[in-house]
């Protein structure tokens, strides 16, 4: 009995040992790459079908192109695309809100360096296109005519309209379908005025109810499909002739009736009409040549290292560091040196301020010169972070870390001269450092020709004419930015800005204006006449801030401003020796300037040149920090001011 037993036993023992090879483990994906024009796709899916998505993000691109042909759209920041074979394969990378997967058949995530589509070809009811295509609109838009100047209704009005782009047999093109869901909506709601609709900007319609926003976009589609198909086309043109007014700056409601010749009223009239009809028509368009663009793409196939690496960049674009971690750490163990994963760890590490680690990871990164131009930017990137502070002010930077920083962003632009924000990082280097100025500008100027949509682009640029004391060139640069800025960070600082231009400029004029005055240095002869002033500096004196109580008042010049974590301290020479004064952080400072040669903000380091100034502060000696007391304001004066006739 008892050695039956055993023999079942073994029996079912050696049925469980060899029941894996029965069921063997699935084998790896296979990963392959096709780069075309416009886009690089990686996926897991066939070459044939990664060839077919590359295809139709061509097509959309080259028809989007053509409603506009007297623009050229540009898309510098390069777009890479993940093309999963299957929903299940794509699942753990797509978004995670509140700790859900978001059901997405497809998105679009926009970035700095690179921007990522990612959808699965496995066949699914909903369109995995739509949303990729709406989203790439709005880049295409804000890169080459940018959120400032083209209105939110325009803007969203036309990513709706070619969300629904198809194409049949590379040659027959659909258009402007209808979204059955917004012609629901405006059939049972009653269409906002237009100069409601017009005034709506992106900071207002991430306020509104969801209900409120569900309407404009409806009417906004429906408003551009109008524009392009109503009337038997006849506004369709109208259409460039409006963007080319806003291009030049001509407010919006102006440039409206310049090229649709008519007003709100009028329009809001023929809209009304337009939406009452029981039938909408798509656009539909037979090129004369198909749209092939698989020819010109060139495919390979990529390691399993560089998939994990792709893989795990995804996720840290996506905000999920620590799943992009571990591909990337995978990646890293199949292959060592991937300069890529390194660049990527590397990133995501900086985030979590994990500065040394980071720049151990960018340090291989960029190693053997390496020909990864977004390795040499990142370096230079996590190396400004480590002293820059999220929205805080930045008053200086280590000789050494921008020693290093200019190395690897000019290999950044040497090897990808088209990328912008090389450009931009080093010429905001400088304008920290206060060297280079020209060559910043140029570069600037660059990176904005590149693209010309970017307001933070721009900001940069009106703080450099600053630097270089071109009050009215910086004035004409952050005008727009203050007043029309689609960014409200970007509005803000430079609302903040433009005040302290304007009232540096109207210091000055007060002082100018007292000068014509008071100035003449002669003795009027009539018994009514005032006494004539000798001093015309007189005036400047009456101008400049009182000392309160317990305060002093000194003049001498400034000659160095040194920040760090402890606070502030301002370096004058006055007399024969140094006066040191120090406050926590520059707001707490009453700057003014009354010199036409100083304006804008005002940075750490040496000053070049030194300026001549008066400054109130409060005694209080500080053995430790060897200050005299804390200043509380700093007046820029004329070189030949004197506190005291």
């Amino acid at each position: 009995m008892t050695k039956r037993l055993n023999i079942v036993l073994a029996i079912v023992l050696c049925s469980l040992v060899a029941l894996p090879a029965r069921n063997p483990a699935y084998a790896k994906d296979t990963w392959v790459s096709v780069r075309s024009n416009n886009f690089f796709l990686v996926g897991n899916a066939s070459e044939k079908e990664v060839r077919q998505v590359a295809t139709r993000l061509e097509q959309f691109r080259e028809v989007f192109s053509r409603l506009f042909p007297r623009m050229t759209f540009t898309s510098p920041v390069p777009t890479t695309v993940v093309v999963f074979k299957s929903d299940s394969s794509y699942k753990p990378f797509k978004p995670v809100t509140d700790g859900k997967t978001v059901p997405v058949a497809g998105y679009f995530q926009p970035g700095r360096e690179v921007n990522y589509i990612t959808l699965t070809t496995e066949k699914r009811e909903e369109n995995p296109y739509a949303v990729i295509f709406h989203e790439y609109v709005h880049l295409l838009v804000n890169n080459t005519l940018g959120r400032t100047s083209i209105p939110t209704w325009f803007n969203e009005g036309l990513a709706e309209y070619y969300s629904t782009f198809d194409i049949e047999d590379d040659q027959k093109i659909y258009l402007g379908n209808l979204i059955s869901s917004h012609l629901q909506l405006l059939r049972t709601s009653q269409l906002v005025p237009l100069d409601k609709l017009f005034a709506i900007d992106y900071y207002s319609l991430d306020r509104n109810k969801h209900d409120a926003r569900g309407l404009f976009y409806a009417q906004s589609w429906v408003l551009i499909h109008y524009l392009i198909q109503g009337n038997e086309g006849k506004r369709v043109n109208q259409l460039g002739v409006f963007l080319d007014q806003l291009r030049q700056n001509i407010p919006a409601e102006k440039a409206f009736r310049h090229a649709f010749q008519t007003d709100y009223a009028g329009m809001q009239k023929e809209l009304r009409d337009y939406t009452k009809q029981h039938s909408y028509r798509g656009q539909t368009v037979t090129f004369e040549r198909k749209l092939e663009f698989s020819a010109e793409m060139k495919s390979a196939p990529i390691t399993e290292a560089e998939a994990q690496a792709y893989l795990g960049d995804l996720l840290f674009h996506i905000q999920r560091p620590e799943d992009a971690k571990t591909k990337l750490e995978q990646a890293l163990a199949l292959d060592s040196k991937l300069a890529m994963a390194h660049a990527s760890l590397g990133m995501v590490l900086m985030q979590q301020k994990k500065f040394s680690e980071a720049k151990e990871h960018l340090v291989q990164a960029v190693a053997d010169n390496s020909p990864n131009y977004l390795a040499h930017y990142y370096y230079a990137y996590a190396l400004s972070r480590e002293f820059i502070a999220e929205g805080q002010p930045v008053y200086n930077l280590p000789a050494e870390t921008v020693r290093i920083m200019r190395v690897e962003l000019n290999k950044a632009i040497a090897l990808k001269p088209d990328f912008p924000e090389s450009y931009h990082l080093l010429a905001f280097v400088n304008l920290v450092t206060g060297e280079q100025l020209d060559e910043s500008i140029v570069m600037i100027k660059r990176a904005v020709a590149l693209s010309p949509g970017s307001e933070e682009f721009m900001f940069v640029l009106a703080q450099l004419y600053l630097r270089k004391q071109d009050i009215e060139g910086a004035r004409r640069v952050v005008e727009p930015l203050a007043t029309n800025g689609a960014d409200p960070n970007i509005r803000a600082r430079a609302g903040s800005l433009l005040a302290s231009i304007s009232s540096a400029q109207e210091a000055m004029a007060r002082f100018r204006e007292g000068q014509e005055k008071r100035a003449p240095n002669v003795v009027v002869e009539m018994e009514t006449a005032e006494p004539a002033i000798a001093d015309p500096m007189s005036y400047l004196r009456d101008a400049l801030r009182k000392p309160e109580t317990g305060e002093k008042q000194i003049q001498g010049t400034l000659v160095r401003i040194d920040c760090d974590a402890k606070g502030i301290i301002f370096t004058l020479k006055s007399g024969s020796g140094l006066f040191r004064l120090k406050t926590a952080k520059f707001e707490e400072v009453d700057i003014t300037t009354f010199a036409p040669d100083v304006a804008g903000e005002i940075t750490c380091g040496v000053r070049k040149p030194e300026n001549a100034v008066v400054v109130c502060y409060l005694p209080g000696s500080d053995a430790r920090a060897k200050v005299e007391g804390t200043i509380r304001s700093l007046e820029f004066v004329p070189t030949d001011f004197k506190l005291k006739p």
